[in-house]
């Protein structure tokens, strides 16, 4: 009986493992990015210290079970046992030491995986500031004078430092595959910094429901080379469409699985009136409109941390690091 109850579980491991795992592609488990590396890590050690409790726990049930069951009457039968020292050692020792090593790792990931803290890397990072709308996402480069909706674009192996905020109720920005979830809302900024180290097309998403439309708030990723990210910001360039605060009143309207949209000219200083709720008439900048010869990034013309525009320079970011959000910096 104990050989078969064992082949069964010898055959089963595998199946129940694949089961469990097949969702895990293009997901957290499944990483492109340091930061979602590092946060991969952090699972699966978590994982493996709550495995340490519960698999001896489920091991001890079962043997208990069969071992004192009604039928064995060679048990040892012990009515007046009342206390053990080893067992009251193994009791508070085992959770104690996990406890203690958890709290250090907590301790060292919760500063080193800060989403505020700027990735460590020898270029300049890209500038990206980051609207949920009902339900969309737009996406505004303030240093290249473009903006879309529900896409993206980043160069591989530069980091891009994502300025969020909401024009409509809390919501949560999580691009799985790079890590990190952090919220965004109304009248203040987050900050989150991610890094791709391979090329691919990756997934985005709201992680927080905001009403009927939530389940079509999805945008993609393309992390692409330098030549690519540049082929992309000229396609941009190349739409006559602007964001003013005219349009961005338009696009503000609750729709359901917006298409993609392109903005080749932006207002300077629209994020700072969506963020601190100015009027359409406090917008005093024309828009601006694109440089074809403008380089694709930041850093080709020169990083003077001068790109926001004044209306963006007083945003509070609060430092309230809401969403709980985790990151971490190039090793």
């Amino acid at each position: 009986m104990r050989d078969r109850f064992k082949h069964f579980l010898r055959a089963m491991l595998p199946v129940t493992g694949t089961l469990l795992l097949a969702g895990c592609s293009d997901g957290v488990l499944d990483p492109k990015g340091p930061i979602g590396l590092a946060e991969r890590s952090l699972i699966w050690t978590a994982t493996w210290l709550m495995l340490l409790v519960v698999v001896p726990v489920i091991g001890m049930t079962i043997w208990f079970a069969w071992t004192y069951r009604a039928s064995n009457k060679a048990a040892r039968y012990e009515p007046n046992w009342d206390h053990s020292r080893r067992v009251e050692a193994v009791v508070w020792a085992v959770p104690c030491v996990i406890i203690a090593f958890l709290a250090v790792i907590t301790w060292t990931s919760t500063h080193e995986l800060d989403p505020y803290r700027p990735i460590e890397s020898d270029v300049p990072p890209v500038q990206v500031q980051v609207v949920s709308l009902d339900w969309k996402w737009l996406f505004i480069y303030p240093e290249l004078g473009i903006a879309t909706v529900n896409e993206m674009a980043m160069p591989t192996n530069v980091p891009v430092q994502f300025q969020i905020t909401s024009g409509s109720v809390m919501n949560a920005f999580f691009i799985p595959r790079l890590g990190s979830m952090i919220y965004s809302m109304a009248g203040m900024t987050t900050k989150l910094a991610l890094l791709s180290s391979e090329d691919g097309v990756y997934d985005g998403m709201s992680s927080h429901y905001s009403g009927a439309g939530f389940s079509g708030m999805k945008f993609k990723v393309h992390s692409t080379d330098q030549a690519g990210f540049e082929a992309w910001v000229a396609r941009v360039r190349a739409s006559r469409d602007s964001l003013d605060m005219a349009s961005y009143e338009s696009l503000a309207r609750p729709s359901e699985n917006n298409p993609v949209a392109y903005y080749g000219q932006v207002t300077p200083s629209i994020f700072g009136a969506i963020l601190h709720h100015s009027a359409p008439g406090m917008l005093m900048h024309p828009p601006m409109a694109a440089n074809p010869a403008a380089p694709a990034l930041p850093h080709a013309a020169g990083h003077d941390g001068h790109a926001m525009q004044a209306a963006d320079a007083g945003t509070q970011d609060g430092h309230a690091h809401h969403g709980h959000a985790h990151r971490g910096h190039k090793e």
